[in-house]
């Protein structure tokens, strides 16, 4: 038997428990996991809450992040004692995911835990991280240098946006945090923030094509946000853009693209081939310092992660939130 967050839907909402399983339960998948820790993400939130359809069939086990210990493979890449992340591939959507103690997958899916990580440092990553760590690798693909200018994050204050403010200032980018929390100021500051400006100067309707502020950007809220960041980046500058906290509209011009050579870069995590997983991770192990990653996180047990779904979605999560399945 194991514990799971279990989801199930009556009259068209989603109810969400704490529920005892069997393994026999499990769905089908050539590696099985012990789970040590999951995460809790913004889509966790909507799944958990029912606020967007996100789950495709229910009953469904949320969680699109775990980490733990293989104790069954008949897949030929892994083995048992094996320690590995799994991220994304649809895992609490289409099939049973991480915000239990026991995992069914395939093994396609699973990448080795970077050596120097621990299961808890790489949940209190997850899918926010490893999301930053790409827009971070698109933006140096681009060819952005330390120094040749600004980087803009917004969202500064979630956990996407904590990381890339810790990998960017801490390789030598000045880091613009936008957030809607001024209270956060000296928090994103600590984090390597250079400047925290309120996300009222971006949220509204703005010019096409505006003052040259940032070289790069950081996006994890889409709408009137994205719009005005593209329309304040330098010439030749890159936005990577990766959410939608704001919403899914793009009010914008070609203006800043035709004008200024902008390239919009967008940042998918769910589907990524396992060679850029992999680099990805690599480099969170290498580049992410572990004080600020600690100072980012706040670890809860599993039936903690039902009331804090709903926080999460109303903005009232600073950072990371690491699940404890065992506690």
């Amino acid at each position: 038997m194991f514990n799971a967050i279990y989801l199930t839907q009556e009259a068209g909402r989603t109810q969400a428990q704490v529920r005892a399983l069997d393994e026999s339960e499990l769905p089908a998948g050539d590696v099985q996991i012990r789970i040590d820790y999951s995460t809790l993400n913004y889509k966790d939130g909507l799944a958990i809450t029912g606020q967007a359809p996100v789950v495709r069939h229910f009953p469904m086990i949320p969680g699109i992040d775990c980490c733990g210990e293989v104790v069954a493979s008949s897949h030929p890449a892994w083995q048992v004692g094996d320690a590995v992340i799994l991220n994304g591939w649809g895992v609490g959507e289409r099939h049973w995911g991480g915000l239990a103690q026991q995992a069914r997958l395939s093994g396609d899916w699973l990448v080795p835990l970077p050596p120097g990580l621990t299961s808890r440092q790489a949940m209190a990553i997850g899918t926010a991280g490893y999301t930053a760590m790409l827009c971070v690798l698109a933006l140096e693909g681009h060819g952005l240098q330390p120094g040749a200018g600004d980087v803009l994050v917004t969202g500064a204050s979630g956990g996407v946006g904590s990381i890339a403010i810790a990998l960017l200032a801490d390789r030598g980018y000045r880091v613009i945090a936008s957030t809607g929390r001024p209270t956060e100021a000296g928090y994103l500051t600590a984090l390597g923030a250079a400047e925290v400006i309120d996300r009222a100067e971006l949220s509204g309707p703005g010019k096409p094509l505006q003052k040259e502020r940032w070289l790069g950007v950081v996006d994890t809220v889409g709408s009137h946000t994205l719009a005005n960041a593209c329309a304040g980046t330098a010439y030749n500058g890159a936005v990577a853009a990766c959410g939608l906290a704001q919403g899914m509209d793009f009010p914008a011009t070609v203006a800043p693209f035709i004008l200024r050579g902008v390239t919009l870069y967008g940042i998918e995590s769910v589907m990524v081939p396992t060679e850029r997983r992999s680099r990805a991770w690599n480099r969170l192990a290498a580049d992410l310092d572990p004080a600020k990653l600690a100072a980012m996180t706040e670890e809860i047990p599993l039936a903690r992660a039902i009331p804090a779904a709903a926080e999460l979605l109303a903005g009232r999560v600073r950072g990371r939130l690491v699940v404890n399945v065992n506690a």
